[in-house]
């Protein structure tokens, strides 16, 4: 897949304070790209510069193959984490106003404003002024207006703050459904659980620096330990790499030197005849390898 938006040695001060300190990354054509760092990382910085609001001191940023220029930032949308409508305007209004601003006439922008709020649950609040809402109501219509024009590019800064567990599952299908149709997001959150849950590849930035980057289930399985749990009939054979065994309610944990391969322990149990119920992999969490990330704790690992 080609890159939609790539940083090459990326560097940004702000007087003595190196914001970024020779950033490298890329986000593909189609994906859910996690963008994760604690706050005061660099990544809001890397964001705006990736959209010409900020302007490094040196490195390179390319959007859709090509230094950034208008015709390239007209094809993408941002949601900042820092939110805002106009208050004494209608919702429709609202969100007619920002499709306009991505170029569609005003019958195509209150088609599309009209549709969005039906989309997301809100269309008996139209005529409603914005000041009226609640936050979860905000929060969805400022999703809505970043998603209405359908750009190839989506960056979304804390999408799912204040949504309720149905409105965040509403989120998630909609960012699952631009994937689908090859859209690229952008997704950055403190909520590791969403990131699992959706993301293709991550990167997490802490003090200007990339730390870890790559495949989501590859930098999970890098920062994993070599554990798998299995529900097995009869007793346990002799397995390479054994090194201990714990329980998991009615699974056993199985703890493997490292090294051994799953795959290994997995063929050992077919072809000994054991019948097995249950066999799965234990993955590192994001947020485990996200607090070893930013305590010194992770080793640096390369994309995938």
């Amino acid at each position: 897949m080609s890159a939609v938006l790539a940083y090459e040695d990326v560097r940004k001060s702000y007087g003595a304070t190196e914001a970024l300190r020779g950033v490298s990354l890329d986000v593909r054509e189609g994906e859910i790209f996690g963008l994760l760092g604690p706050n005061g990382a660099g990544k809001t910085t890397l964001i705006r510069i990736g959209l010409d609001i900020l302007r490094p001191d040196s490195g390179q940023v390319l959007l859709f193959g090509h230094p950034l220029q208008r015709d390239g930032l007209d094809r993408v949308s941002y949601l900042p984490e820092e939110r805002g409508l106009y208050r004494k305007v209608k919702v429709v209004d609202a969100l007619e106003y920002f499709a306009r601003l991505k170029g569609l006439t005003r019958k195509e922008a209150r088609t599309r404003a009209e549709a969005w709020l039906e989309k997301v649950g809100l269309g008996h609040v139209a005529k409603r002024n914005v000041e009226t809402l609640s936050k979860g109501m905000s929060q969805k219509i400022q999703i809505a207006s970043a998603l209405l024009s359908d750009p190839e590019l989506c960056v979304l800064d804390e999408p799912f703050s204040g949504l309720d567990p149905v409105a965040v599952d509403l989120v998630k299908q909609l960012l699952r459904e631009r994937r689908a149709s090859g859209r690229t997001t952008i997704l950055s959150t403190h909520q590791m659980s969403q990131v699992e849950a959706l993301c293709d590849r991550v990167a997490v930035i802490h003090a200007g620096q990339r730390v870890v980057y790559g495949a989501l289930r590859e930098v999970r399985k890098a920062h994993s330990a070599p554990v798998v749990r299995v529900r097995i009939d009869g007793e346990l054979p002799d397995l390479p790499g054994l090194e201990r065994v714990t329980e998991a309610g009615d699974l056993l944990e199985l703890h493997l030197t490292p090294g051994t391969s799953p795959s290994e322990v997995l063929e050992t149990l077919v072809t000994g005849k054991v019948r097995v119920h249950h066999f799965e992999e234990v993955l590192a969490t994001m947020e485990e390898i996200f607090l070893r990330a930013v305590r010194g704790e992770a080793e640096p690992m390369e994309a995938a």
